[in-house]
């Protein structure tokens, strides 16, 4: 993508918060709710004399992710110490990995705009979570509650052009680690945050500019304006014959700008050094393919089934898969309802209307997935019609009755037999002879309509269409 004959090269660091019970190194809760500074103990403040333990759970988690990602898994891996000085990092360094990270040598590939589009993960590294910094003008307060929240860093290639592909990046990583259930993706709560790394170079042109990293960004629409407004910044600097600084920068949703935190520290200025309070991590043959059986359809994978195996559109099986809680309740529904197509028109119109309503997950919908597959076969089997399906779908909702249970008290069985129906038909008919007339002399056009709607009127939306309309037929030549 060019921009003023400029491209934009970018790389994201996307931190994910394992979802835990307890911290990297300690047995300190990661329970988001709790008041400040209750998660604490004397690790996790980082008192002298404390032994940090690892937690055997993010270590799984971490393996399953970096196979997800399609990394390489290193059977020995090493915990460092990344050394820098700041209120909300108690000991004064971060226990992360260096050169030898848990995961490396992935990728993942996604669709924006229509095309197929594979970033590189060079490396996906276990480290822990620093505090949360609070400025309040003239002070500042720290809550140690996130110090030592277990994070794996997924550490993209420079691979990415575009804000458009950075954010839809971003949102691949979060929809992967979801459906693995090793994060809850919750940006709000700063689950997942993105840093996002960008510079500008002249299109052609084989050396790479000087990068900005645009810091812990929760959103991601943020992370597409953010990239927008730092590659338009920076490329006005280079024509204005300035130098871009490499430097740390934080985005202003509110002033739709970024602006500057820090200079950008190298590897060497953090000093890593293996942690010697920890040992190597092994990772044995048996593990990875304890975790690798373990892992669930991914979401690539499963859009694809659905769009082969159940004959959806491309449209209807991505907006399926986009959560694996949606994209379960869809394949209960259909297996109930043997019917792929309605289950997903029913899901994506009729219970995706109520839920964003109501403000409600999948997961707490009143209407079971095997109710709702029912009452499609329902429809199949002409005990029902569409019209009054849709009666029985707010009454179902409204209620959490079964669909049988609904349609028996308020007596909504479709009616299909032909001799009532054929009665109701000479009855409106009858009552409108001079309209039957126009419909046969051809004076007036789309009568037919009228006939239809009239019948179902009388029928209080009962009666089987498709022998309203042969029937109809019929009795009008």
């Amino acid at each position: 993508m060019s921009y003023r004959g400029y491209e934009a090269v970018i790389g994201i660091e996307i931190h994910v918060q394992l979802s835990t019970k307890t911290k990297m190194f300690c047995g300190d809760s990661t329970s988001f709710e709790a008041g400040d500074n209750e998660n604490t103990s004397p690790v996790s403040v980082g008192m002298p004399g404390t032994l940090p333990v690892v937690n055997s759970k993010a270590i799984e988690y971490s393996i399953k992710t970096g196979l997800a990602l399609g990394c390489d898994i290193r059977r020995k891996s090493v915990f460092a110490r990344k050394n820098y000085f700041y209120p909300d990092l108690p000991k004064g360094y971060q226990i992360s990995q260096y050169d030898l990270p848990l995961c490396e040598n992935g990728s993942v590939t996604f669709t924006v705009d229509g095309k197929e589009k594979t970033v590189s993960i060079t490396r996906a590294h276990m480290e822990e979570d620093a505090g949360k910094s609070t400025h309040f003008g003239e002070y500042t307060l720290i809550n140690y509650n996130r110090s030592g929240i277990p994070l794996l860093e997924v550490v993209s290639g420079p691979d990415i052009r575009s804000p458009a592909e950075a954010a839809e990046y971003a949102r691949t990583i979060r929809q992967i680690v979801r459906y693995l259930d090793v994060c809850d993706g919750n940006l709000e709560e700063g689950s997942l945050r993105c840093d996002c790394n960008v510079s500008v170079r002249k299109i052609g042109d084989p050396q790479l500019g000087t990068r900005v990293e645009i810091k812990n960004i929760n959103s991601f629409r943020f992370v597409e304006k953010a990239i927008e407004y730092e590659i338009e910044r920076q490329i006005d600097e280079v024509e204005r014959g300035e130098k871009i600084v490499q430097e740390t920068r934080l985005w202003d949703p509110d002033k739709n700008r970024t602006f500057s935190m820090r200079s950008k520290e190298d590897a060497q200025d953090y000093r890593y050094f293996a942690d010697p309070d920890l040992l190597p991590i092994i990772v044995t043959d048996g593990m990875i393919e304890k975790f690798r059986q373990e892992l669930p359809e991914l979401p690539i994978a499963r859009a694809q089934r659905f769009a082969t195996e159940h004959a959806l559109p491309a449209y209807d099986a991505s907006v399926l898969t986009m959560e694996k809680d949606v994209a379960d309740y869809y394949e209960e529904t259909a297996r109930e309802a043997k019917n792929f197509k309605a289950s997903s028109n029913w899901i994506m119109t009729e219970l995706m209307r109520e839920l964003n309503s109501a403000g409600k997950n999948i997961k707490d919908s009143p209407i079971k997935p095997a109710q709702l597959g029912r009452m499609i076969a329902l429809i199949d089997k002409g005990t029902i019609s569409g019209k009054i399906a849709k009666t029985v779908f707010q009454e179902m909702w409204d209620t959490g009755k079964d669909p049988e249970v609904v349609i028996k008290e308020k007596g909504l069985v479709q009616i299909s037999d032909p001799a009532a129906i054929e009665k109701i038909v000479d009855e409106v008919l009858a009552a409108n002879p001079q309209v039957v007339e126009d419909h046969r002399s051809g004076k007036k056009k789309n009568l037919f309509g009228f006939f239809v709607g009239a019948v179902m009127k009388a029928s209080k939306g009962q009666a089987n269409p498709d022998m309203v309309n042969k029937i109809l037929q019929e009795k009008l030549k």
